[in-house]
């Protein structure tokens, strides 16, 4: 079902109050009038800035003296049966007690008779005693082929100011229109024009300028962030039977894996000790699958309006389903719900979301797979360890002797140093407990401290770095070892 259709199904069940919180106001401003024009009913439409108007006629005057909230809905007060009327951008001013008051008094008059009011506003922060009237109607994203319906329609309007080359291949047209799912129309346009202003042609050159527009986009306003992912599996030391699992499942994300009877993998939750490679490896996840890595941004997910933290999640999840197929990235899952296992009073906020990320990872079909880490196990909901929530719940301990020989190799050759140089196994006994990031950053010290003396890293500059730098399994002991005792059992071990 279309957005169309789920408007005029909407409206044709007599609903007193619909909701709709967009910044898509003029393309849903025209669903709105194709549903009264199809209907046939009236159309108006209230802003504070000129205040009501016939909402067919976007020539119309303005009604005189209906600026004011209270004047506009006054005015819909008065309107004939079947008339459809719209607020913009209301929902601020109903702080206003009088207002308030007004709309609560013109909804109860409208649910006996067939007149109905449409709250279009960018955000949402109703009163609860006004979203006990409203529906809501949430606007789908575009998919492939409307995205492909707007690329077409932003470039006749261009070729409408000059003459316009269209030379981009069908199978880049196809990746650049998979990469613009997930965003608004209004902003897949921009993108598009973007492209063509200044040379006046779309060709296969301009895939990178839309992957860039792109990440501008998400990293404004959105839950969630485009991850550069040049990390190779091979840049990881250690993780054997992770690497191994990754490389098993890999044939199954491609399209002919469902003839066979397979379904896309879901996901997997990586526990460990802070440092030991979890965030490598879900940029590694990425790289090897050729999947976009996008991070969503737990810290941003809560809002102080009713109802505006549980829409971000959702419109966070539309989204990844719509960029499918995709790698997200739940970096340290714990602390974004951790009310949730703690039972704190936060209204039932905490409960009620994590509500919703369990239910949308048992339900969602798109080829999203997720990679959550966690440092924490007691903040951790029991629900979200449950078989069937994640396809392979891995633990990642700290490297041992051979891994860290491994990791120190990777980081001097990442230095532009051969490791050969280096004596390796010595390195790799003085960091007994080291976490593959304190190994990185021993190299990073010696580094450091070579420079200073001015002169070539040596192993004796990496070593009394070790030295002098005691590991996390060091300062927090108890907390490492009851990490590993409760993983016994519980977690695939990760190596």
């Amino acid at each position: 079902m279309n957005d169309e259709q789920e408007l005029a199904r909407l409206l044709n069940r007599g609903h007193t109050c619909i909701c709709v919180s967009t910044l898509e106001e003029e393309y849903t401003l025209g669903l709105i009038r194709n549903a009264a024009l199809n209907a046939d009913r009236g159309l108006w439409v209230w802003s504070i800035a000129g205040g009501v108007q016939d909402g067919l006629f976007t020539s119309a005057p303005c009604v005189p003296e209906t600026e004011s909230p209270v004047a506009g809905l006054t005015y819909f007060a008065e309107l004939p049966e079947r008339s459809l009327c719209v607020a913009l951008d209301l929902a601020s001013h109903l702080r206003d007690e009088r207002t308030l008051r007004v709309i609560r008094n013109l909804l109860q008059q409208f649910q006996s008779t067939r007149r109905q009011l449409i709250l279009l506003d960018w955000k949402e922060e109703l009163p609860q005693v006004i979203r006990d009237y409203a529906t809501e109607f949430r606007l789908s994203l575009p998919d492939d082929a409307e995205v492909e319906q707007i690329v077409a329609a932003t470039l006749r309007k261009a070729r409408e100011d000059g003459p316009l080359e269209v030379s981009i291949k069908r199978s880049t047209l196809r990746v650049m229109i998979r990469n613009l799912r997930g965003l608004p129309r209004r902003q897949i346009e921009r993108i598009i024009n973007d492209a063509v202003v200044l040379d006046r042609r779309l060709d296969d050159s301009d895939l990178n300028a839309v992957l860039a527009h792109k990440r501008q986009i998400l990293q404004h306003g959105s839950l969630l962030q485009f991850v550069q992912t040049p990390v190779d599996l091979s840049e990881i030391g250690g993780l054997r039977r992770l690497k191994a699992w990754l490389e098993q499942r890999a044939p199954a994300t491609h399209e002919h894996a469902k003839d066979y009877g397979l379904v896309a993998p879901r996901g997997v939750l990586m526990l460990g000790v802070q440092g030991a490679g979890k965030s490598l490896c879900a940029k590694a996840i990425a790289t090897a699958w050729q999947q976009p890595l996008l991070r969503m941004d737990v810290g941003a997910l809560y809002d102080r309006y009713i109802g505006e933290s549980e829409r971000r999640l959702r419109d966070t999840f539309a989204q990844a389903e719509r960029m499918a197929p995709i790698v997200l990235w739940i970096d340290e899952i714990e602390k974004a719900f951790a009310s949730a296992a703690s039972h704190n009073t936060d209204g039932g906020l905490s409960q009620r979301m994590f509500g919703s990320l369990l239910t949308w990872m048992q339900e969602h079909m798109a080829p999203v797979f997720i990679v959550a880490t966690a440092n924490n196990i007691d903040a951790l909901p029991p629900e979200l360890l449950r078989k069937g929530r994640f396809d392979e719940i891995f633990f990642v301990d700290l490297p041992n002797e051979e891994v860290r020989r491994q990791i120190f190799a990777i980081h001097l050759r990442k230095r532009r140093r051969d490791p050969k140089q280096f004596d390796l196994q010595a390195l790799a006994v003085a960091s007994d407990g080291f976490s593959g990031a304190e190994i990185e950053q021993a190299v990073i010290a010696g580094l450091h401290r070579a420079f200073s003396a001015n002169t070539e890293l040596a192993t004796e500059h990496i070593l009394q770095a070790i030295k002098d730098s005691p590991p996390l399994s060091v300062t927090m002991a108890e907390y490492v070892a009851a990490l590993r005792q409760w993983a016994i059992g519980r977690c695939v071990p990760a190596d």
